[in-house]
């Protein structure tokens, strides 16, 4: 009685962690309640002998033997179409690096027409609001003697080719510059 009652003392002053010194351990088991149970252990698990090997019949180690066997043509045609791959890929990786930098030069030259619409716009607006119309038609008329045309001094005249007319000669009274054989007649 006197030693349940020291190993109890002992158990309390330990905390709830003891030692079995049964089975020459020294992990800790952790104490439930009053009563200490030790753990079960299954059984140890054995490794099983190995199973003899099945005999295999020599015609299907010779099938098995073929089966790895690589002949000279089925390398070269594996070559063929590993080197057929690895052209199409790299052809790839090409086309798609150039139509990149295409891409890249399409939107360079985007922003410098952009650029030179704007730098041309603005020129030109600056040359349209620097001319003063009133200011021309003042001194063409006060000093250099010009004067509107009459309704006499002008002639008309049919000319379909263009909208431009040099002058080297005489327009004809008729107003006609040229005219073709059929309407001659």
């Amino acid at each position: 009685m006197a030693s349940n009652r020291l190993y109890a003392n002992e158990r309390r002053q330990s905390g709830a962690y003891s030692y079995s010194s049964a089975n020459h351990r020294s992990e800790p088991i952790y104490m439930y309640g009053n009563v200490v149970t030790k753990p079960e252990r299954g059984p140890e698990r054995r490794k099983s002998p190995t199973e003899p090997k099945k005999r295999v019949s020599r015609q299907v180690q010779r099938n098995r033997k073929r089966a790895l066997h690589m002949n000279a043509a089925y390398v070269v045609f594996l070559a063929v179409a590993a080197t057929v791959a690895l052209l199409l890929c790299v052809n790839y990786v090409r086309l798609q690096s150039e139509m990149t930098k295409s891409s890249k030069q399409v939107t360079a030259l985007q922003e410098e027409l952009a650029n030179l619409k704007e730098e041309n716009t603005t020129k030109y607006n600056a040359v349209v609001d620097s001319v003063n119309l009133d200011e021309v038609r003042e001194r063409a008329i006060n000093q250099l003697g010009m004067t509107y045309a009459s309704p006499d001094q002008i002639v008309e005249y049919d000319d379909p080719a263009t909208d431009y007319v040099k002058q080297y000669d005489n327009i004809p009274e008729s107003g006609v510059l040229a005219q073709s054989d059929k309407n001659k007649k």
